[in-house]
């Protein structure tokens, strides 16, 4: 942290990312009104839509920038027919690219539901789950695995023929992650739903693949140094009717990366949906945090989308530098925008489309710094 205070970077990239970081920006202007803010942010444009009026994903500055930030904020990232020259999504630079040069080796996906929050099962909204029984963590590997760039084609005649993707499971991405998956359960204060047992669950294809049986190997070895806290494991085929059916069993929940990435979809289904879906990326130095709803372009204009997924990411933003840097102060602000959420969301005060409401973009924001100038400091 300079002395101007912690550097935050937002990237608003594609779509409906710059209109739900804009008001993930209002959020963080409501929790610093009346105190000099204890951080500076810094805006940089970039992403798919940028490629094709640029040439390029963004600016060389903005990418120091993002390299040299306290914490980054994404927006989303991903525009029809902006592609690199070889066929890469463009604006790639700003997900990937960092996750790969800041080594943020682990995706950490809370999921968490609030009571006032609706599901939309069946076409009907309605409350499905009791919010009490969903309150898990899924982290999966964030560098490897089968987003690594070891894939190819073969091409004969302008055809085709075959393509190979080649998943890569390392020790040293395998032990970190499953390090950090067992140290978030000791931190965590309240264990699984169902009995408050402290429970790290491996989420792998071990009977089929050799990578998943090195990656459970290798959860088995590190499990030995966590004594208090329960090693679980699941299939993941089956997990994916087990977290559905009984989610109070799960408290953290750790798996390779296209596993852990498909699940955690699946995971924002028991917490209301994609609008509140947040994730960090998260390594030893650096970290990134995002709504994971992706730009969603055909409502690119519209202010219909659910900023809630900004706001918890936002949170999770303020928890990482809180923790990082011993700051209290940041933890108080974290809680006073969690119970602003909480507040607001209990009250049904901020429905979008995707909660059966009318509320829009901007007016959700407007309600949650409404909650927030309402919570004491």
């Amino acid at each position: 942290m300079s002395s101007a205070g912690y550097r935050i970077v937002l990237l608003p990239g594609d779509g409906t990312g710059p209109e739900v970081l804009a008001e993930g920006r209002k959020a963080l202007d409501a929790l610093a009104e009346g105190d000099a803010a204890p951080w500076r942010l810094e805006e940089h444009p970039g992403g798919g839509q940028y490629y094709l009026a640029h040439g390029r994903e963004w600016e060389p500055e903005s990418e120091a920038a993002a390299r040299a930030a306290d914490a980054i904020l994404l927006g989303a990232v991903g525009w029809p027919g902006a592609r690199l020259p070889n066929g890469d999504m463009a604006g790639g630079a700003l997900v990937l690219g960092l996750r790969s040069r800041l080594d943020l080796f682990a995706n950490v996906r809370p999921c968490r539901l609030y009571p006032g929050v609706l599901h939309r099962i069946s076409g009907e909204y309605r409350q499905v789950w009791d919010p009490k029984h969903v309150d898990m963590v899924i982290v999966r590997e964030n560098t490897e695995g089968l987003y690594t760039p070891a894939r190819g084609v073969l091409r004969r005649a302008d055809e085709t023929e075959v393509a190979v993707d080649t998943r890569i499971i390392t020790k040293k991405g395998a032990e970190r992650v499953i390090r950090y998956a067992f140290e978030l359960a000791r931190a965590r204060p309240r264990g699984a739903p169902e009995d408050g047992v402290r429970r790290v669950t491996c989420v792998d294809k071990s009977n089929v693949l050799e990578g998943c049986r090195f990656f459970r190997a290798t959860f088995d070895r590190i499990a030995k140094e966590y004594p208090e806290i329960e090693p679980d494991y699941a299939y993941v085929d089956a997990f994916t009717q087990w977290i559905v059916r009984n989610p109070e069993h799960y408290d953290v929940v750790v798996s390779t990366n296209m596993m852990g990435d498909i699940i955690t979809d699946l995971a924002s289904v028991l917490q209301g949906g994609m609008g509140f879906a947040a994730g960090g990326n998260i390594g030893g130095d650096h970290a990134m945090f995002e709504p994971v709803h992706g730009s969603a372009p055909k409502y690119a204009g519209q202010h219909r989308v659910n900023p809630f997924a900004t706001f918890f990411a936002v949170e999770m933003l303020l928890r990482w530098l809180a923790e990082r840097h011993s700051d209290a102060r940041l933890g108080r602000q974290a809680d006073r925008l969690e119970a602003a959420i909480a507040t607001t969301l209990v009250a049904g005060r901020a429905r979008t489309y995707d909660q059966g409401g009318e509320v829009s973009t901007i007016q959700a924001g407007d309600r949650i710094a409404e909650a927030i100038r309402g919570i004491p400091r």
